[in-house]
């Protein structure tokens, strides 16, 4: 019997828009759209996890997911009508984030795992039903309550500091709200774990205790500084009100985990103005002097 191992694969590593962004003129996305320029177009975020190579399970259904499963052969079916695909798990209701499951509404079975809340966001909006859900099994889960989301694979969402959908909000908007809005994941498999958070507002004590000493943590990437988006002149948000936590500064993810003796620290949800995707960048240089790796479409990550 093959031994059981932890390992994921990055189907998209950018943030929502990806990389480049259809209307965007920013450096970032001017160079990707150069076959010259070494700098590759990226998907939008989802991550793909397996422990035997054969049964796979998705964490959120990009809008990009079509595509993103033809680039990966691991996840081509093996007969006529078939996936390796058993279930998927959505860390909230961002459009980034779930509308990929429209792309997958062709008959096929398959388990989608969410919290209250986000299965609350679903069934608000009626496109949804075009999943078949005979076919189609939504299962809701608690906070900090473990699960199998794969034979041989322990998940389990833990309350991650963020904001309703962009298209919920309502009045004054709240960017750090701890519930069912926004969560983690923590994946087990014997003695391996891997972390994913690709979207987090702040680090809570929490948090930082939960990973400390861990041995792989994605994490939210999305901007690098906070104004980013105004810097390049292409929009009016922070990444605060984004409900993300910026990359550098006092209050930034580089300083929040410098101390949590985590072997591997993976930025992952990047957005297509965050200047880290050059490599000649000193923003490049920063995010690498300080232990961190930048997620790229393709990437094989093992825990």
């Amino acid at each position: 019997m093959m031994k059981k191992h932890l390992r994921a694969l990055v189907l998209g590593a950018a943030a929502g828009g990806g990389l480049p962004q259809w209307n965007c003129g920013c450096e970032n996305c001017v160079a990707a759209r150069d076959p010259s320029n070494p700098l590759m177009p990226q998907s939008q975020s989802s991550l793909a996890i397996t422990v035997d190579g054969n049964e796979w399970a998705i964490l959120n259904a990009s809008p990009d997911i079509r595509t993103q499963l033809q680039d990966n052969p691991p996840l081509h079916p093996k007969s006529r009508r078939d996936t390796p695909i058993r279930s998927i798990l959505l860390t909230n209701g961002d459009i980034d984030h779930v509308a990929g499951l429209l792309i997958l509404r062709e008959k096929q079975p398959f388990r989608v795992y969410l919290t209250g809340e986000i299965l609350n966001v679903i069934e608000a909006n009626p496109i949804f039903q075009a999943l078949d859900r005979s076919l189609v099994n939504f299962e809701v889960v608690g906070l900090d309550q473990p699960f199998d989301i794969l034979p041989g694979l322990t998940s389990e969402l833990f309350a991650v500091p963020g904001k309703v959908p962009l298209y919920m909000e309502e009045g004054e908007v709240v960017t750090d709200l701890e519930g069912e809005q926004t969560v983690g994941v923590r994946l087990a498999s014997g003695n391996e774990r891997m972390w994913y958070i690709p979207g987090c507002a702040k680090l809570t004590p929490k948090i930082c205790d939960s990973l400390k000493g861990e041995k792989t943590v994605l994490f939210d990437g999305t901007v690098f500084e906070n104004d980013e988006m105004l810097q390049a002149k292409v929009g009016q948000k922070t990444g605060a009100r984004m409900g993300h936590m910026a990359m550098s500064g006092d209050a930034g993810s580089i300083a929040g985990l410098a101390d949590l003796d985590i072997s591997r620290k993976i930025y992952v949800h990047i957005n297509n103005t965050n200047p880290v995707w050059r490599h000649d960048t000193k923003e490049r240089l920063v995010v690498e002097n300080a232990g961190w790796e930048i997620a790229f479409d393709g990437m094989e990550i093992e825990a």
